[in-house]
């Protein structure tokens, strides 16, 4: 039994993996490695990766539909975990064909491989975004919401994996699941995320960049809390041709200022703050239902936020030293 995850060397990838190769799975990995952030966080992740038994790896562009789909036959795995994808929302305003390429050409790729599959395939989970939510009022977001005004093209890429996966999984009778992930944080996390640049700027010496004046809310949500569901739902074997979406988030969510206070008190720091108007494409809140999680697989997030940049901070001490 063989575990397909595409984006290995990715935030969520690499947590996933290792939680898959805890009880024994064999896991193959694929990632392109891209210049995105810091590539050495990326060859950090694998190299630890690849020291543990049952993992082996692929590099590989996700837009190669022939050398994907040369893979899959030769690995036939039982399930496919896609989690690569050109992440960011602000980046996809200077750099669009980034997201075509990875997010629409690439997931049309593992669709592809899936199908081929046929019934040796028991279950392809693929990870969306709240970002398909885009800006609106009424909270929390629901699966069931209507979400055809997206506000950036990170998220209306991610809506049309959404798209493309309930139609494969009609045509072909794939069991497919996407997981609408809110704002995931934690070791080994994104350096793009706010998380991330604010501790940057504050051992630099640098003042933080706070958009929209910090009238802001996000759903914070620990990795851990994002692993075990995963890993849950991905263990399900749904009838052909299911598809599915799931809100995968904290279900409370905490504003930009008190994050900062909280990550301020986490690195022993105080940041120097600019405050600046909100950024194109981005939303003023995030906030998960997560309540269609929960009935069906018994999700309940356990780490508060205060623990979880406590965490974080640790580890992220740690990474700054690596090379001292």
């Amino acid at each position: 039994m063989t575990v397909l995850v595409t984006g290995a060397a990715g935030f969520v990838g690499f947590h996933a993996i290792n939680a898959l190769l805890d009880p024994g799975e064999t896991v193959v990995g694929i990632d392109n490695l891209n210049a995105y952030y810091d590539p050495a966080l990326k060859q950090a992740r694998l190299d630890h990766l690849k020291a543990r038994p049952g993992f082996t790896f692929e590099k590989m562009e996700l837009a190669d539909n022939e050398a994907v789909l040369a893979l899959v036959e030769r690995v036939r795995p039982d399930r496919i975990l896609h989690l690569g994808a050109q992440a960011g929302v602000r980046y996809s305003i200077d750099q669009p064909f980034a997201y075509a390429n990875s997010n629409l050409h690439g997931h049309l790729s593992v669709l592809e491989a899936a199908r081929h599959l046929g019934d040796d395939l028991k279950h392809l989970v693929y990870a969306s975004s709240s970002s398909v939510y885009g800006e609106r009022s009424a909270v929390p977001f629901r699966e069931d919401d209507v979400t055809m005004q997206p506000a950036s093209l990170y998220a209306a890429t991610k809506l049309a994996d959404e798209l493309m996966s309930s139609a494969y999984a009609s045509l072909y009778g794939i069991a497919a699941t996407g997981l609408r992930f809110f704002t995931v944080y934690g070791p080994w996390g994104r350096p793009d995320m706010a998380y991330w640049l604010f501790s940057d700027a504050m051992f630099e010496g640098r003042p933080i960049k706070v958009f929209n004046n910090g009238e802001m809310e996000r759903d914070f949500t620990y990795i851990d809390d994002i692993i075990a569901p995963l890993l849950r739902v991905l263990d399900d074997s749904p009838a052909r041709g299911h598809h599915d979406v799931f809100n995968i988030g904290g279900a409370s969510p905490v504003k930009l200022m008190d994050m900062i206070s909280t990550l301020e008190n986490a690195l022993g720091m105080t940041a120097e703050k600019i405050m600046l108007p909100m950024q194109a494409g981005d939303v003023t809140r995030t906030y998960a239902d997560a309540s269609k999680l929960e009935r069906v697989y018994g999700y309940k997030p356990g780490v508060r936020l205060e623990e979880g940049l406590g965490r974080f901070a640790e580890w992220y001490r740690e990474w700054r030293q690596r090379d001292a």
